[in-house]
């Protein structure tokens, strides 16, 4: 059986050895002096003073000898050590391009570190000519991977990532800060994220002259340096699975305004197998869906200081069992759907179907749910829900076109759709913006699906475990009749107490606190 260890923080006594030396300098946001080189490693400190003896729930992590191989001939850089609350971690950098499988061990006490951008592979361009490298890069249940900046991972258009944990051994995607013990409730914005670029179709193509939806339709990721593709037309395309995974403090501005978010996805097609992800306090989305055909099952957003979901550009996607919670007080919206910035003739033109969430808002803002541009939205069994204030109002559409009926561009699905939905917000409904539907117009449409309910009082425990209004809910709509993604769901929102996906492969925070044996974001799992 695996042992996982979830140690505790031992306060100044270990942490004091990363702050002493003559170079300290602050992380930022972190408020404490950490001493590190070039490679971020934590070395030729004095002996410590005295630690209390760990009691036996306390496991320290000592050193790695050395860095495993890797299939690629690059290898992987020793950068030495970092310490933090957990103990010692010996640290191995990956090359600037993966150029051949390779596989990411789990060996104990080591973590892997993104030095820069890091891509999977070479870009194979939007159709695949017979110059894709084929790159799959594997990462084993338990890894741990840190950096800080403006670094991430990039899996480019013709290579793939297997990084699929378990629940008892998740993959941890995570900062410096978060290492070295430097984080709290409301760190973020440390790293950049997780960037899936594939070949589906995607709008607003970044060549002025393209066709949307063509081959020659391609969009670049947000602030990358240098630029970075994805689109096609390859709508099955396959980026390969994450699943089992912790995304953690992620969203640093790469360049002007523009950051990434925990998980991006780029022209990502139904190939793809994504599942059991959480973001954890993205300064930006929790995730943004550009394009694309997409599929993705038990998903968490806690605490995204953006908007939790944010889909656009075209993209067709299927979400069943989503969490989205904001912190307090943080957050703009949980969903902002748009089709393509106001071009709302461009196809194809998103189609997001939504089934079991529990959205929960905590900031006082504009609405909790926004529609717009023109986009195709279905959500069904779910509950939105504001904790926020007394004026937030659950659910704004924008624009005429977003409640058509008909399309002259084509690929139209109609306005937009609420079956089985529930409603907590003081205001649940509110004026559209350009033209869109005012707020009894917006009821109208609610009023439209069957078995919606405009004042309905949750009973979840915990703020994200079904009670007895979520899972005796009547009635519920049959989505297994939109798509064979889909499950039955016997419940209204995303976690019922029968089926607690959430357990031992999450974390806490400010956010959601899910119990049990998950532990704290704010510390490193412990995996033997």
């Amino acid at each position: 059986m695996t042992h996982i260890s979830r140690s505790l923080v031992l306060g100044c006594s270990i942490l004091a050895l990363s702050a002493c030396g003559p170079e300290g300098i602050a992380s930022p946001g972190t408020g404490g002096n950490v001493t590190i080189n070039e490679g971020d490693n934590i070395v030729n400190n004095p002996a410590p003073t005295p630690t209390p003896t760990p009691t036996p729930t306390q496991t320290l992590v000592t050193p790695a000898n050395g860095c495993p191989t890797i299939s690629d001939s690059q290898g992987l850089t020793d950068e030495g050590t970092i310490t933090g609350p957990e103990g010692t971690w010996r640290v191995c950098a990956l090359p600037a391009v993966v150029q051949a499988s390779s596989t990411l061990t789990q060996v104990p006490g080591l973590l892997y570190r993104l030095p820069g951008r890091v891509d999977v592979g070479v870009d194979g361009g939007p159709a695949n000519v017979g110059n894709d490298t084929n790159v799959t890069l594997t990462v084993q249940p338990g890894v741990i991977i840190y950096s800080s900046g403006s670094a991430f991972l990039n899996v480019t258009r013709g290579n793939k990532i297997n990084a699929n944990g378990t629940a008892a051994k998740p993959i941890i995607m995570t900062s410096r800060d978060n290492v070295l013990g430097l984080n709290n409730a409301n760190s973020s914005g440390q790293w950049g994220g997780l960037v899936l670029s594939g070949r589906a179709k995607v709008t607003d193509c970044f060549q002025p002259l393209a066709t949307p939806g063509t081959l020659d339709c391609e969009r670049r990721v947000e602030g990358a340096s240098p630029n970075t593709f994805f689109g096609g037309i390859t709508n099955n395309d396959n980026s390969g699975s994450v699943s089992y995974m912790q995304i953690r403090y992620s969203g640093f501005v790469l360049s002007g305004d523009d950051e990434l978010q925990s998980l991006t996805t780029g022209g990502v097609g139904s190939g793809t197998t994504l599942h059991h992800i959480q973001s954890v306090n993205s300064s930006d989305d929790g995730v943004e869906f550009f394009g694309g055909n997409v599929n993705i099952k038990n998903l968490i957003i806690a605490g995204a200081e953006d908007d939790g979901l944010d889909s656009d550009t075209g993209v067709k996607l299927n979400m069943q069992f989503v969490l989205v919670a904001q912190r307090p007080g943080v957050g703009d919206t949980a969903i902002e759907a748009d089709s393509n910035n106001g071009l709302y003739q461009q196809t194809p033109r998103q189609n997001t179907k939504l089934v079991n969430a529990t959205l929960i808002q905590r900031n006082a803002r504009d609405q909790v749910v926004r529609i717009r541009g023109g986009t195709d939205y279905g959500i069904f069994n779910s509950v939105i829900i504001d904790q926020g204030s007394t004026a937030t109002p659950c659910i704004r559409i924008d624009q005429a076109e977003t409640a058509a009926l008909t399309n002259p561009g084509g690929d139209e699905a109609g306005p937009p759709v609420f079956q089985s939905v529930a409603l907590q917000c003081a205001t649940n409904f509110r004026n559209g913006s350009d033209g869109g539907p005012t707020a009894a117009e917006a009821e109208a449409i609610f009023d439209a699906g069957t078995g919606n309910n405009k004042a309905f009082v949750n009973t979840l425990v915990a703020n994200y475990l079904n009670g007895d209004n979520e899972n005796n809910f009547t009635p519920l709509f049959n989505v297994t009749g939109l798509s064979d993604f889909f499950v039955a769901s016997t419940f209204l929102g995303a976690v019922s107490a029968t089926d607690n996906w959430t357990q031992g492969w999450t974390c806490d925070s400010l956010a959601i606190t899910f119990g049990g044996n998950t532990g704290s974001c704010s510390a490193l799992p412990v995996f033997n």
